[in-house]
């Protein structure tokens, strides 16, 4: 059996969620020290290139609601009556006037009467509820403020009705009577815990056109009318106390009837007592705008205010377990148009589509987190990046060689970034006649259709990445760059040379090897510290662990070592540093040269004494010094690393150089 709904807006041509954008912003925020969830949440908060988040639907209704409290007033049912009351009295006079066969004395007593009349309209209804009209047109326009306010009120308990009532018969008024009994006798026995499903059924067969809302129970009915009713009582809250009174006074004229306002009270004492959790007691503070609301109008624009709160309640997700599904999608449209309900559906989708696609799951802790999946597709965007930068540098050409780095194995794979194997030009021409099959007109080859030939042995190297993970990383903006770059340089060598083992190691005031997971996580620290050395003596044994191995050093840092490792296991912190803990390091960097290690320095920030730190330790072991921006940090990383493990020492000028490139950009190179 086929189900169907309706049509609920937006493209249904449109591709699924394209989560990609939002997982590399999920991704940098994560490097910045938020939870995924945070990170998650931020995203969805800011939005993407072409979709709205939940700020600009929250601004959207804030707006919406500023909107409606300066653009009226609530004096509307007063100024209606006050103008159907001129309207009586002024025709009564000029009838006065023109009746030439009334009695001097009694013209002149109703002239007194209409000539003094309270101030007040209220007072001024009641004083004429006697009063013998003379006039026809007055005696009607005085009619239509009884039979005004008597709409006005039960419009405020049910939406329309001022509408449906207007040049209503007494008839008609008669079956609004019953309603209201039958109503009120319903609620009661529902309070009493004595109705059954017949008892409303056979009120809503009886008395269902009252009804638009078409409540399927008696919950439901009671939950809309105690909406309305409570948005009416907040109507009157937000009055002024001379406004209040004049309506209460108004009120009991109200088609003629006292009647009315009693079924009116003891509805509104029913549906209080039903739903005492609906908001009875507050209040807006409405500015002087030109269009009064009467008050059916008023209690709709309240029940608006009511539905805006709740959105900005929503869209805040604030509260403990929100989801972009608690959002109203009805009221959203009903208030904003269904352009901000699409955009607040296509983030629900959004949502939706990031837990469910497997980017993120919950630990053992219960947090949430970054699943591997993930973090291998952040590392690929972050390695596109950072081959773009490289892309247009001079000698661009020493990233690969000529020949295979071993013997032909006879198979081939699909190029990618960081490959120095040959081109298999027969699989790549083949490839690409085979896509123009598919696709004519296109061109004759694309980098999808490159493939290399694979060789049986490729050197190994044994990688120790050193970044240091002192309060001043943080501080000076570079600790976003530093897990790039660590992640950048994972996915590297974890997708195109698998050979190759890879150490991260974290240094501040003592030093740890680390998991891509675990640095790319880590908060940013605020202790004191730069243990250079303790970090060398982790990089030796990672060295001594892969003797096979051609070992490559790289470090990241933006200061001197200010602490070191003492023979007990303890740190020992110093500043200005002290020239033990120097030494040390010096002792360690040399048993990295005596393994052969190829060590490139990458300076950040503008230290002079940093810079001729870095440059003499550079010297001593024949290593490069490469000082880029931040935001080049990881292209000059992986450079360095893909010319290392050819053999060539990076800024040296020999081969896998980098120093044209890094010169070109202003970078200094030791």
């Amino acid at each position: 059996m086929s189900r169907y709904r309706r049509y609920d807006g937006g493209d249904p041509l449109a591709p699924p969620v394209d989560i990609a954008e939002a997982l590399d912003a999920i991704g940098q925020d994560v490097m910045a020290g938020y939870s995924p969830e945070r990170a998650m949440r931020e995203f969805l908060r800011r939005g993407g290139q072409d979709q709205a988040g939940l700020d600009d639907l929250a601004r959207r209704v804030a707006e919406r609601r500023r909107e409606l409290l300066q653009r009226h007033n609530l004096d509307g049912t007063l100024a209606e009556v006050r103008e159907l009351l001129e309207k009586a009295v002024l025709e009564e006079r000029k009838q006065l006037a023109r009746d030439a066969m009334m009695d001097d004395a009694d013209r002149a007593f109703r002239e007194m009467r209409m000539q003094n009349l309270p101030d007040s309209p209220a007072a001024a209804v009641t004083e004429l509820g006697d009063y013998d009209w003379q006039s026809r047109e007055a005696r009607e326009a005085y009619e239509q403020i009884k039979d005004l306010l008597g709409r006005e009120l039960l419009d405020q308990r049910f939406a329309g009705m001022k509408q449906a009532l207007e040049n209503a018969t007494d008839a008609d008024r008669q079956a609004i009577s019953e309603m209201l009994a039958d109503l009120n006798e319903l609620l009661e026995k529902h309070a009493r815990g004595e109705d059954t499903p017949e008892d409303f059924q056979e009120f809503m067969d009886k008395h269902g056109q009252h009804f638009p809302e078409n409540p399927q129970d008696v919950d439901e009915l009671i939950d809309a009318m105690a909406q309305r009713a409570a948005a009416a009582q907040r109507m009157l809250n937000s009055m002024t106390e001379e406004q209040r009174r004049e309506l209460m006074k108004l009120s009991a004229q109200a088609f003629g009837s006292p009647a009315l306002m009693e079924q009116l009270g003891r509805l509104d004492a029913n549906l209080q007592s039903l739903r005492p959790g609906e908001d009875w007691t507050g209040s807006e503070q409405f500015g002087e705008g030109e269009q009064g609301l009467g008050l059916g109008d008023g209690t709709g624009v309240l029940q608006d205010l009511a539905d805006l709160d709740v959105l900005a309640d929503q869209l805040s997700q604030s509260y403990g377990g929100a989801r972009l599904d608690d959002v109203d999608l009805d009221k959203l449209a009903r208030q904003l148009g269904n352009e901000a309900a699409v955009d607040a559906r296509k983030l629900q989708e959004l949502e939706k589509a990031l837990r469910e696609s497997g980017a993120m799951e919950r630990g053992f802790d219960g947090e949430l987190r970054l699943t591997p999946k993930a973090m291998r597709q952040l590392g690929r965007a972050l390695l596109r990046d950072v081959a773009e930068k490289m892309s247009g540098r001079q000698g661009q050409r020493d990233l690969r060689q000529a020949g295979a780095a071993g013997d032909l194995s006879g198979a081939t794979r699909p190029w990618a970034f960081g490959d120095t194997e040959p081109w298999d030009l027969p699989r790549t021409m083949l490839n690409g006649v085979l896509r123009r099959a598919g696709e004519p007109g296109g061109p004759l080859l694309s980098i999808d259709d490159v493939e290399v030939a694979e060789t049986e042995a490729r050197t190994q190297a044994a990688v120790a990445l050193c970044v240091d993970t002192s309060f001043s990383m943080a501080m000076d903006g570079r600790w976003v760059p530093m897990k790039q770059t660590a992640l950048a340089l994972h996915t590297l060598i974890g997708t195109r040379f698998r050979g190759d083992s890879l150490e991260l190691i974290g240094f501040g005031r003592h030093a740890q090897t680390m998991r891509i997971e675990e640095l790319t996580a880590l908060d940013a620290r605020w202790a004191k510290g730069t243990n250079l050395h303790h970090a060398l003596l982790l990089a030796n044994r990672h060295f001594r662990k892969h003797p096979n191995a051609q070992p490559v050093l790289l470090i990241v840092t933006d200061g001197e070592p200010t602490s070191h490792l003492e023979s007990s296991g303890e740190v020992y912190f110093n500043y200005p540093p002290h020239p033990l803990t120097i030494a040390l390091a010096v002792r360690e960097l040399d048993n990295a040269r005596r393994l052969g290690a190829h060590t490139t320095f990458f300076r950040l920030g503008e230290d002079p004494g940093l810079a001729r730190f870095i440059e003499s330790m550079a010297r001593r072991v024949d290593g490069s010094v490469i000082a880029p921006e931040a935001g080049d940090l990881g292209a000059a990383v992986v450079g360095s690393y893909l010319g290392s493990r050819r053999g060539g020492q990076p800024g040296t000028g020999g081969p896998g150089s980098y120093g044209d490139w890094f010169g070109s950009r202003g970078f200094w190179v030791g």
